[in-house]
């Protein structure tokens, strides 16, 4: 039995997350569907990262085990899987790695942007407030400091524990749009979303740089604002220690 690796990215829009879901319209049912098809039997993938409804992803991975051969297999599954997701690569792994619990780091972008754009709608979020650009700088400086975000993960998560070290956490001017650029060993359910949103809230002044701190240590979900939506989020990488994929050419 061989154990393969697939890159994968995809236009989040019209999928119930990326995780299987019964028969709701999910990435990994897609893939799965992709991989029994072309293989003639029933294949199951594991992700490295799930993602909520609307949310797109530039890199996440999905591995599978089969013995059969592959052969012109990129291009056979991007025929069969819809317009909306494509394999970027695929790789070999030694039986034992795991997508989701061998890598050892994911980034995370979410756009957002000020002026009505038709051409970013479901791409971004629409967000026409006024923004205090050194609060927000401020409140993103603050997050790598802490390591329990129990604040922003949302209820009925299947993580066993709520640390996570974040080691990127900024924002950044892009032409019209603003985006925030975070990167950890790992993510709670809604994690990303109520970060930003609840960054939003200091940078409008809603909420001061010491009540978000506090926000942040009463590791309380119902104080964090989880209301920005799914589509402005993306994520944008993951990473594996070096030399443990072997690239299919």
């Amino acid at each position: 039995m061989a154990r393969y690796f697939l890159e994968v990215a995809y236009d989040g829009t019209a999928f119930h997350g990326s995780q299987v879901q019964g028969n709701q319209i999910t990435v990994q049912l897609a893939i799965n569907k992709a991989l029994s098809t072309l293989l003639r039997e029933p294949i199951i993938s594991f992700g490295a990262s799930r993602t909520d409804a609307g949310v797109h992803a530039l890199c996440n991975f999905y591995h599978f085990d089969t013995l059969q051969p592959l052969h012109n297999f990129q291009y056979k599954m991007n025929a069969i899987l819809p317009h909306t997701v494509c394999v970027k690569q695929i790789y070999t792994a030694a039986d034992d790695l795991n997508a989701r619990f061998h890598a050892i780091s994911r980034r995370y972008r979410y756009r957002i942007y000020h002026a009505k754009d038709p051409f970013m709608y479901e791409r971004g979020l629409f967000y026409p407030f006024t923004i205090n650009r050194d609060l927000l700088h401020k409140a993103a400086a603050i997050l790598p400091e802490y390591t329990n975000f129990e604040t922003f993960s949302k209820r009925n998560t299947q993580s066993n524990t709520f640390i996570c070290n974040l080691t990127r956490s900024v924002w950044e001017e892009h032409d019209n749009e603003l985006h925030y650029i975070v990167e950890g060993n790992r993510f709670l359910r809604g994690m990303v979303r109520g970060l930003v949103g609840t960054q939003l809230q200091v940078a409008r002044g809603k909420i001061t740089i010491a009540q978000f701190r506090s926000i942040i240590e009463r590791r309380d979900c119902t104080k964090a604002d989880f209301s920005v939506a799914g589509h402005g989020l993306y994520l944008e990488n993951i990473s594996y220690e070096d030399g443990v994929l072997q690239r299919i050419v």
